[in-house]
């Protein structure tokens, strides 16, 4: 959890081709017009790969990935390599401490919120509400579990991994999903899932 902590260079040229196929199945459900221009912003964006396969979706759409300095080059080298050089930007820093920038159509935040607790994440949630456009959403990626907390095995037993590695954070439900979200201030939420990944896509609209 240190800043710029050299184990996230690793782990973003590691999981890339492991999440190209949830994040072009997360792609086709943003809500985006492919005829209009649109922003994007990859929050902890690590690999790129969610925003690259969202920008390849809509071809008049820009996308700005953020995460730590050192994190964004194997970022933008997938972007390049996906031809997107002219739409790619980039924002350095801690995403509790940047200033995300305003009128995105689309927030992307892939497997980051499990770091943290619930507060912690609503006040995270209400920075990316202000950075959205009227009528845009956040699209989150996360392992959620069953209300049961046990079910499915694979997603429950990520909240073992966050006990521990970090100092707060957990795999969530749905249902707490959901009243984070209503207490930044977004409408109810909608989950779907991303195969053939055992990871859930929850969006929201402002």
């Amino acid at each position: 959890m240190a800043p710029e902590h050299p184990v996230w260079i690793d782990f973003a040229r590691g999981m890339a081709p492991t999440m190209t196929p949830p994040a072009q199945a997360l792609a086709g459900l943003l809500p985006l017009d492919a005829t209009r221009p649109a922003r994007i912003l990859d929050i902890a964006a690590g690999h790129g790969v969610f925003g690259i396969a969202a920008a390849q979706k809509y071809p008049l759409a820009q996308l700005v990935a953020l995460d730590w300095a050192p994190v964004l080059e194997v970022a933008r080298a997938n972007a390049n390599a996906a031809g997107l050089e002219a739409r790619f930007s980039t924002i350095a820093g801690s995403a509790f401490k940047v200033d995300l920038g305003e009128n995105y159509d689309v927030v992307l935040v892939p497997n980051f919120l499990h770091h943290f607790n619930p507060p912690t994440c609503v006040t995270f949630l209400k920075k990316v509400r202000s950075a959205l456009r009227p009528g845009g959403c956040v699209a989150i990626v996360e392992f959620v579990p069953n209300p049961d907390r046990v079910t499915p095995p694979e997603a429950a037993s990520f909240s073992l991994v966050m006990l521990a590695t970090t100092a707060a954070g957990d795999a969530y439900t749905f249902e707490e999903f959901d009243k984070m979200l209503s207490q930044a201030g977004f409408k109810p939420a909608q989950q779907h899932p991303l195969p053939p990944s055992i990871a859930t896509a929850v969006i929201a609209a402002v």
